[in-house]
């Protein structure tokens, strides 16, 4: 999905990868007992099998702030700010969770896009009360060629929509087609992370050697951000709170017989552990090498799979632990 993370494309859909890391299926067991002692005297926790996975909190902000943004052509939004003001609408009303729900809306449920989109403005009465101010006004709002950006389009242009614009969505591709698009006001909006954002416009502004200007908290992030958009000719609209990012997951059942909530807590609590990943994991600092030098977490053993199919490995008690999407619509169940 977003170019700066573990290989996150739209791929993930795909097969998994024949890879000799890859541990046989069930070796977990489902079994809840810690089976040895790490050398600091911490449990060694097996991996427990489950239906439902957990999320635990990266209580040390390993990760940086892919919240979702607006990010709209510069003139665009300077002749109509009541566009942007509606758009931070959405943004205020959406968090982790709801985007999860939109997930599992389109992904699991088989809804589209659009349907999921009106179903969210409407439950959350994000329709415009002025339902004329955008009268005359075309829009179209970009999307990357996945489901979650194409459904944050809808939304965006719905609520647009409901101002009296004549809003259109279009899925254009990858960030490298649409950005130009965005620059040039072919695309009005796109719905954005902030993260990922900051770190391809520094790259546009100050060349792909440029240390990144992306941080864990969103505000640092977008303050960052903001200025170099605006040489770019984009603007920003207020981040939301709902992330699309790198997580860690263990499945409920390990969470309740261990009680973590944390990443900080399960290093106290368990002394070595198994870790599913994709295959670059191991040497990746937002993956096991900042789990390692961040928390301080210690793996007997990792294994390496096609990104699709780590939540379901951790169910099934292959691993303890694993890296997820935050935004992940099989989280939900």
């Amino acid at each position: 999905m977003h170019t700066s993370r573990l290989a996150l494309t739209a791929t993930m859909a795909a097969g998994v990868l024949a890879l000799a890391a890859c541990g046989s299926p069930g070796s977990g067991g489902g079994q809840a007992a810690s089976t040895a002692t790490a050398t600091g005297g911490q449990a060694v926790c097996a991996p427990v099998a489950g239906d439902s996975l957990t999320v635990l909190t990266d209580d040390k902000h390993l990760q940086n702030s892919d919240n979702v943004i607006p990010a709209l052509n510069l003139a665009f939004a300077e002749a109509n700010p009541g566009a942007v003001t509606l758009l931070d609408t959405v943004s205020q009303t959406l968090d982790t969770t709801g985007l999860i729900a939109l997930n599992k809306a389109v992904d699991v449920d088989r809804s589209t896009s659009t349907q999921a989109a009106e179903a969210f403005v409407t439950d959350n009465g994000l329709a415009a009360t002025d339902t004329s101010s955008g009268a005359g006004v075309s829009v179209v709002v970009g999307a990357a060629n996945f489901s979650e950006s194409a459904t944050l389009a809808e939304i965006y242009a719905a609520v647009l929509r409901s101002a009296g614009y004549d809003a259109t969505t279009q899925t254009i591709g990858s960030r490298e087609t649409y950005y130009p698009a965005l620059v040039s006001g072919q695309v009005a909006v796109v719905p954005e992370y902030a993260a990922t954002l900051a770190d391809f416009v520094n790259a546009k502004v100050n060349g792909a050697d440029a240390a990144s200007i992306a941080n864990p908290d969103v505000d640092t992030t977008v303050a960052a951000l903001a200025p170099l958009a605006q040489q770019q000719g984009i603007a920003l609209g207020e981040p939301s709170a709902a992330q699309d990012q790198n997580a860690f997951a263990v499945t409920t059942e390990f969470a309740q017989e261990h009680d973590v909530s944390t990443l900080s807590e399960l290093a106290a609590v368990c002394g070595s552990l198994v870790l599913a990943g994709p295959p670059e994991c191991p040497e990746r600092p937002f993956c096991q090498v900042g789990l390692e030098g961040t928390y301080g977490l210690t793996f007997s053993e990792f294994k390496s799979f096609d990104f699709a199919l780590i939540a379901q490995a951790v169910r099934q008690g292959d691993a303890a632990i694993g890296l997820v999407l935050s935004s992940d619509p099989t989280l939900s169940s």
